[in-house]
Parts: C-alpha cells; structure tokens; sequence
C-alpha cells in the first residue's frame, strides 16, 4: 500500500462498537474510516459505492447477517477484503464465514495491536486468525481432509460438490443461484469447472456421473 491510506468501513449494528472502532483507526497512522452499516444490507450497499479497501464485519445483524453479507461484497466488490470482527467463535460460524469469502477472522476483544495487524494482512492478501480462532480453523481443516477424501469426487470443491449434487437432483441455474446465494453467473462458472474436472461434455454427463456416486438424491 505504500503511504497510501487504507480505506475501510464498519459494519456492525451497534453505534457505540463503530464509534469505538472509528476512533481506534483513526488514532493511528493510514487509515481512513469511509463508511458505517448498519446491517448487512446496508453493507452491500455501501460497500458498492464506497469501494473499500477492507470491510470489518460483525456477523449477527439484522435484515442480513454478515455472512451472507460477506459472500454478497465478496462477489461485487471482489477487491474489497473482509476481516471478520465479532463474539461469535464456534466451529460452524467460523466455517460458514470463511466460505462465503472472509479472509480473516478476529473475536471482539481483540486488542488496537492484533486489528492493525489483522487489517493490513487482509489488504496485503493473507488469511489471519485471531487467538483461539486458529486452532480452531486448523482442527477443522484436518477433519474436512479426511471427509473429502472419502467423499466422491474429492477433486471438487465442497462448492463444487453442492452444486453439482444439485443440479443431479434437477435443479436449475437460477434456482441454484438463488438456493445458494450466489449470481447465476457464479454458479455457471462452477459448472464449467465441475465439467472440466470430471472429464464431461456438459450438464447431461455431469448428471450421470453424480447419480452413479449417489449424489442427486433426496
């Protein structure tokens, strides 16, 4: 980043932890506060028009929660990074986080120290945990290796995997899309890359392959 300031903005439902995090930021040297959500559509939309360069997302608010949040920003804004900044430390959450984009994950509480380190490592491209969170991350990457390896089709993602289950089971790209949170866009570039990897002409092939490994099924 060179001198240049880090643009960030607060998402989180409660005034005083954004007032808190403002003054934070701003009492150190580059960086600049250039907006405030709310909730987690108000995040989509200012993310989109204030571009920035790092988001810090709570998870729990109201009329969208930072997760879905997340994976919304992640595909607008897909130079916009987002560090995770909530209370929030079970397996599940801390999972369902980094799938939807999140390229860091710290726990409130964190002190001025840990969240400046943590920003610049998601603006330079690294993943970052907070203590406690790594473990935690580490643990359960072990346990998704072994799941995968005795999944089908261990060369798709987990992604892959769930949209190739269903589109065995006869669902359509727009329905899809809309299952998963994503554009149809996305889940049609999944697609040419599950085609790709299982060595099939297109969506019929696809389909057979996946119901012979019982995916497609209810």
């Amino acid at each position: 980043m060179g001198s240049a300031q880090i643009r960030v903005m607060l998402a989180d439902d409660h005034p005083i932890v954004r007032h808190g995090l403002r003054a934070l930021l701003e009492s150190l040297p580059g960086y600049e506060v250039v907006a405030e959500a709310p909730d987690g559509a108000s995040a989509v939309r200012e993310a989109v028009i204030s571009r920035p360069d790092v988001i810090l997302m709570d998870l729990a608010m109201p009329v969208m929660d930072g997760i879905a949040a997340t994976l919304r920003i992640r595909e607008a804004c897909p130079e916009t990074a987002v560090l995770v900044l909530t209370m929030s430390n079970d397996d599940d959450t801390i999972a369902r986080a980094l799938r939807a984009g999140a390229h860091g994950y710290l726990l409130k509480g964190a002190g001025q120290d840990d969240i400046d380190r943590a920003i610049r490592a998601v603006v330079a491209g690294e993943a970052i945990f907070g203590q406690g969170v790594a473990e935690r991350v580490i643990g359960r990457a072990g346990r998704t290796i072994e799941d995968a390896a005795a999944a089908p089709f261990p060369e798709l993602t987990v992604r892959e995997r769930d949209i190739l289950d269903r589109v065995a089971a006869g669902h359509r790209n727009a329905a899809i899309a809309l299952e998963l949170s994503l554009s149809p866009k996305t889940v049609a570039n999944h697609l040419s890359a599950v085609f790709a990897k299982l060595g099939v002409d297109g969506r019929m092939g696809a389909i057979i392959s996946a119901r012979e490994q019982g995916l497609g099924r209810p």
